[in-house]
Formats: C-alpha cells, structure tokens, sequence
C-alpha cells in the first residue's frame, strides 16, 4: 500500500511532494486541522524536531503550510495547513477510504471484525516497536 501511494504521489507533477511530506501535512491535518506544534508533529510521527522544522519549511516554500507564532508563548511555533495543503490531504484521505473500501466490499460482518483485529494488533505491535526504537 505504501509504495502504491508513493508511486502515486511522486507521478503527480502537481503535487510536488513525497510521501514524508504528504504524512507530514496528514498529521497536520489531524484533530480538524486545528494548528499543530513541532513538537506535536515530531511525537506523531516518531521523528526528531529538527527533522520536522527541515520538512516544515520545504512544505511552506511549496505553498502547503504556515508557521505562526504562539500568541502566547513567542517560543512555541504552530503549523498549519494553507488551502492547497487543505486540499491535498483531501485527495490522500479519499485514496485511504479507496483502498479500505476496495479491500472490504466483498467481506463479510464477521470478516471485517476480524480484519479490524489483525490491524489493531499490528498497530500496537509496531507502536512499540517504534517506542523501543526511539529509546536506544
């Protein structure tokens, strides 16, 4: 599914983006698009904040994100999504909803509980993986 949707992403001559940076504006994206802090994106992707700030500033100067300052707290830095960052991870969350539907449409109730299963326990599986993999 991953190489599907990069080879997807990186075809289109529109998007100009790679698959980090469509996770990246999909985390952005998260909680309604309300705007997110570097270090939020960081912890949700499992990367360094310097990796985000570097991601952040090539996805601003594609036109996909703002930064703004906390009104607040001039230290803590938001990101968020411009219109066509907006738009862009519309079309990725569409082709998300594709492929599960696609995957699904012929199961049956007790296949799709099953399913679920199968896919929340990998997800608990690699999450500590991930957690392992950051403390050493």
């Amino acid at each position: 599914i991953l190489l599907s949707e990069e080879q997807l992403i990186t075809r289109s001559k529109k998007l100009r983006l790679s698959i980090n940076e469509m996770h990246m504006i999909e985390s952005i994206a998260k909680e309604d698009n309300s705007p997110k802090t570097i270090s939020y994106i960081a912890d949700d992707l499992g990367i360094t904040l310097p990796s985000v700030t570097v991601a952040i500033n090539k996805l601003i100067k594609k036109g996909y994100v703002v930064k703004n300052k906390s009104e607040t707290d001039g230290r803590m830095i938001f990101a968020s999504l411009t219109r066509e960052g907006s738009k862009v991870d519309r079309l990725h969350r569409t082709f998300h909803k594709k492929v599960v539907g696609y995957i699904t449409q012929d199961l049956t109730a007790n296949e799709k509980k099953t399913m679920l299963s199968v896919i929340t326990r990998l997800n608990v599986f690699f999450n500590q993986l991930n957690r392992e993999t950051r403390e050493q």
